[in-house]
């Protein structure tokens, strides 16, 4: 194409030499005149035959290239509709090492130290996208590397028993699945099994979202590790405000214990879920807590006692509240967050009794149940790799919790106020891994009861596809 536009240019310039060179025969001989004059004639409609080739040239590149632009229209159309753009996956799990001392009972004073490994979890996570409004996730936990137990309660056997069968150490669960119809950024709805947003650890799961190698200990002894219920939620963000409200499954108060309050309460070990006392559950954040800075507050309220499966053992309706205030600042190399938690149990004596006398539940149901339950932490990193070419973070925590901060009757033991605090590293050799240390002391609020060391190692992944 070039090479006949220079063509054209050089005949065009030979044409205006000729021209002038006819100018000047024709003041010398006519027949020379017209000679010239057919000379040019033929050049000027090759020119234009030329012109004409080259007009019909670049009409058909034209064309091709329309092809080529909706051949690949069609091929982002196809992508766009095809069911496998509509289908996400994702994973993230954790691998720990603990070297800690233990105590044999609540009366031993003597603690022993032991290392473990741990498996702790591997979740998969698959999501669907019906359409711009619909789509569906559901996320599938494997702890501890196994399958587990299921409780069954069999009410005609003699007195009504709890039944369970050991199939391995762990335990897989399906963590979420929930449909979600989301109109709007503003307002969405959600159905089926959902995450409460009652704590930070059901918004901060993934290893790289905390700093700690283990997830915060005050809230494992509070509440249920990633709360999932079944129920149905709205949420939506408006102008940076972050807002959720739940009407899901109640607890169970029949395994409410002592060292974990009314988190071992969480259904999830029952074959099903009992739905006669149901909860609710508000959260409002102004701010994101997964992409920095944020402060919210959150409120659980829900019965218990009609989840029992002898419900008629508690007159009371073993009421469990939970406020929870968190906040988090990260900006820069900078990171702060942290979380308190306020809970009151009614009718914790009530309770307590209760599970005294039913068969087939464990030793442990026998101790006293706090009607009041605090806990907190505060967690402070500061990320090397803005100043340095090392990606890491330095970190120091400290959880606190008391699962027994009030009792109705009695005086309260203070055998399980615990305190942790500990510092540590995160490495991450790649965004998608990080690799953590920590190293700590345990106090317990006995001042017959020696401070114990830990010492642990954690690493952990996540990606989506």
């Amino acid at each position: 194409m070039k090479s006949k536009l220079t063509l054209l240019a050089l005949s065009i310039t030979t044409l205006s030499l000729a021209g002038l060179s006819s100018t000047q025969v024709l003041a010398a001989e006519p027949e020379q005149l017209q000679q010239a004059i057919a000379k040019q004639e033929a050049e000027l409609n090759k020119l234009k035959r030329d012109l004409a080739e080259l007009a019909s040239q670049q009409k058909l590149q034209q064309q091709e290239q329309q092809k080529q632009a909706q051949v690949v229209t069609a091929a982002k159309q196809e992508l766009a509709d095809s069911k496998f753009s509509k289908f996400k996956f994702k994973s993230y799990g954790s691998m720990n090492y603990t070297s800690a001392e233990y105590f044999e009972n609540v009366q031993d004073t003597s603690p022993e130290r032991r290392g473990r490994f741990d498996l702790e979890r591997i979740v998969t996570e698959f999501g669907y996208q019906f359409n711009d409004e619909w789509d569906m996730e559901v996320e599938i936990e494997y702890e501890h590397g196994g399958t587990g137990t299921a409780l069954e309660y069999d009410g005609f056997d003699e007195f009504g028993e709890f039944e369970s069968e050991v199939e391995a150490g762990g335990e897989v669960m399906i963590e979420k699945a929930q449909l979600r119809y989301r109109p709007s950024d503003a307002f969405g709805v959600k159905f089926g099994n959902i995450h409460l947003p009652i704590g930070l650890s059901s918004i901060l799961h993934k290893p790289d979202q905390y700093l700690t190698v283990l997830r915060h200990r005050s809230e494992a002894a509070m509440l249920p590790a990633v709360w999932n219920e079944t129920g149905v939620g709205l949420f939506g963000e408006v102008a940076n405000f972050h807002y959720q409200a739940q009407v899901v499954s109640g607890l169970n108060s029949e395994y409410f214990r002592t060292y974990d309050w009314v988190a071992s309460g969480h259904q999830k070990r029952f074959e099903h879920v009992n739905a006669d006392d149901l909860a609710y559950a508000l959260r409002l954040d102004y701010g994101n807590f997964k992409k920095g800075s944020a402060v919210g507050v959150a409120y659980y309220y829900g019965n218990t006692t009609g989840n029992r499966h002898k419900s008629n053992k508690v007159s009371g309706d073993g009421t469990v509240s939970i406020l929870a205030v968190s906040g988090a600042f990260v900006q820069g190399p900078w990171i702060l967050r942290g979380q308190y938690l306020n809970g009151t149990l009614s009718d914790a004596d009530a309770i307590t009794q209760s599970n005294k006398t039913t068969p087939g539940l464990k030793p442990g149901n026998f101790a006293q149940l706090g009607s009041k339950s605090e806990a907190f932490f505060v967690e402070a990193g500061v990320d090397l790799g803005q100043f340095t070419p090392v990606p890491i973070t330095i970190f120091a925590n400290i959880d606190y919790s008391n699962p027994l901060a009030e009792v109705e009757t009695g005086t309260a033991t203070k055998r399980y106020e615990n305190t942790w605090t500990s510092v540590g590293v995160n490495y991450f050799p790649i965004p998608e891994i990080v690799l953590k240390a920590e190293v700590g002391r345990q106090q317990v609020a006995v001042s017959s009861i020696p401070d114990t060391n830990f010492f642990a190692l954690g690493v952990g992944y996540q990606f989506s596809l």
